[in-house]
């Protein structure tokens, strides 16, 4: 049976991190919650005094034994204003396993079970409290690791993602019952209501496919904010790759010496980049001759670079560009890539527009002419870096504007799909009931991002991954 399908049961749940710190919490919802509070309280306010969101200050003690257990202090939330929409009792004692887990079981001996994971917010999804996206949204603040992530994460908890969602769906269920009701009179839209029928598409193509699709495609830079961004320093050996990654972790993380081919392996390290982690792969240095264990070295320097959100090129002006760089540069082929001429504090043999012009290099490409000896580049690079990577994404996050997981871009694919195809099919004249079709299978869509439309097999994967007591 699944556990979640009845809600006339009171689940139970350790809401902190086992182990030692100061407090932790034992969360109780349903409608058992406050008679079990009231069994293991002690002393206990009469029920005139009890109040809802309110402190008590008192001893849980085994009902069986008169036994105590720990000091606490212990609240009732009543529905629906709580977590869940339905009665909650949280008891916050000290924490530590053996404390914890003796609360657990008296709660548990009173009459609760215990909680699956994620099944709280489960419960308040069911109750209308939050919709999916929010519930996703939860998930998202636990796991933030940045700045930048939690913000985002915020901004999606309080309905970001789901104000644009709404007036999409909105739009397309005023716009399907206006077709609807054309169908009645002309099976071909165009025969008749012709103007009616470009004020559709245009509406919907403007308000609602574009906005749409845009948000789509932006599904990478929210996933940068989430889970950070991950750069790969790359390049001809002796350019200077690992004194750069030096110079931005700040600490002597890679050996430098002027003999070319130092670095064999991928090294690993970490900053931090307006709130955001980026993680940095100095890699071996890539030319067409090396010995045997350098040439492992540079097939993990492909493999990083094909699995990195952008390289940072790095090239040595004051050496003439060579085959070496024309290999590179290969290599690198259909990779966002960061322009980074070092050395800038020696006599230069070429340009950043020399670069552009040898490889075709679009102007769109990012690029920064500097010394990795110098502090003020290095701060000028990491301004650069800001603003080629992330500025974007936080600018416009304010208006929920980045999607923040896989799922809900794969509604959005599917809603962008039948919609393209209803505007293709209006456009053309086409039949009313194929337009409303195509509306009906992109408006679902968006309800599945919502949570209007969902079955137990995709609730149990959204809150599958939550931790149980959340």
């Amino acid at each position: 049976m699944d556990l979640f399908s009845s809600h006339d049961d009171t689940i139970c749940a350790v809401a902190t991190p086992i182990g030692e710190g100061g407090i932790g919490i034992v969360r109780i919802s349903g409608p058992g919650s406050l008679e079990i509070l009231r069994k293991v309280l002690r002393p206990l306010p009469s029920p005139e005094v009890l109040q809802s969101h309110r402190l008590y200050h008192g001893w849980i003690m085994d009902p069986a034994t008169g036994e105590r257990v720990d000091e606490v202090l212990a609240c009732w939330m009543g529905a629906p204003r709580s977590y869940t929409r339905e009665d909650v009792v949280e008891i916050n004692s000290h924490s530590g396993f053996g404390v914890l887990d003796r609360l657990l079981r008296l709660v548990l001996s009173c009459g609760a079970r215990l909680a699956e994971p994620g099944e709280f917010t489960r419960r308040a999804f069911m109750n209308g409290r939050i919709d999916l996206s929010q519930a996703e949204a939860v998930i998202e603040v636990i796991r933030s690791r940045s700045e930048e992530s939690l913000r985002l994460a915020g901004r999606q908890l309080g309905g970001g993602v789901r104000s644009l969602v709404e007036s999409w769906r909105e739009k397309l269920l005023f716009c399907q019952a206006r077709i609807e009701a054309y169908i009645d009179f002309s099976e071909d839209l165009e025969d008749s209501e012709s103007s009616e029928s470009r004020e559709i598409l245009e509406d919907l193509q403007t308000e609602v496919l574009r906005p749409m699709a845009e948000l789509r495609n932006r599904y990478d830079e929210g996933r940068v904010l989430r889970e950070g961004l991950t750069l790969v320093l790359a390049g001809k050996p002796n350019v200077g790759k690992s004194s750069l990654l030096n110079a931005l972790v700040g600490r002597e993380r890679a050996i430098v010496t002027p003999h070319p081919g130092t670095t064999r392996d991928v090294i690993e390290d970490s900053f931090l980049l307006g709130g955001v982690t980026v993680r940095l792969l100095d890699t071996a240095g890539l030319r067409p001759r090396g010995d045997a264990i350098e040439a492992l070295g540079m097939a993990k320097t492909r493999e990083s670079v094909a699995e990195a959100d952008a390289v940072l090129w790095m090239l040595d002006p004051s050496r003439p560009l060579d085959e070496a760089d024309d290999a590179v540069h290969e290599s690198l082929a259909g990779r966002r890539l960061f322009l980074v001429l070092n050395k800038a504090d020696l006599p230069g043999r070429y340009t950043v527009e020399d670069v552009r012009r040898r490889y075709a290099v679009g102007c769109s490409v990012s690029s920064l002419s500097l010394s990795v000896l110098r502090h003020p580049d290095i701060d000028l690079l990491r301004a650069c870096l800001k603003t080629a990577f992330l500025d974007r994404p936080l600018g416009d996050s304010a208006s929920g504007g980045v999607i923040p997981n896989l799922r809900q871009k794969e509604c959005l694919d599917r809603a962008v799909e039948h919609l393209a195809k209803a505007l293709a099919l209006l456009d053309a004249g086409g039949f009313g009931e194929l337009v409303s079709f195509e509306l009906g299978h992109a408006r679902q869509a968006l309800e599945l991002i919502l949570g209007i439309e969902h079955d137990d097999a995709l609730l149990d994967r959204v809150f599958g991954e939550f931790c149980v007591g959340k």
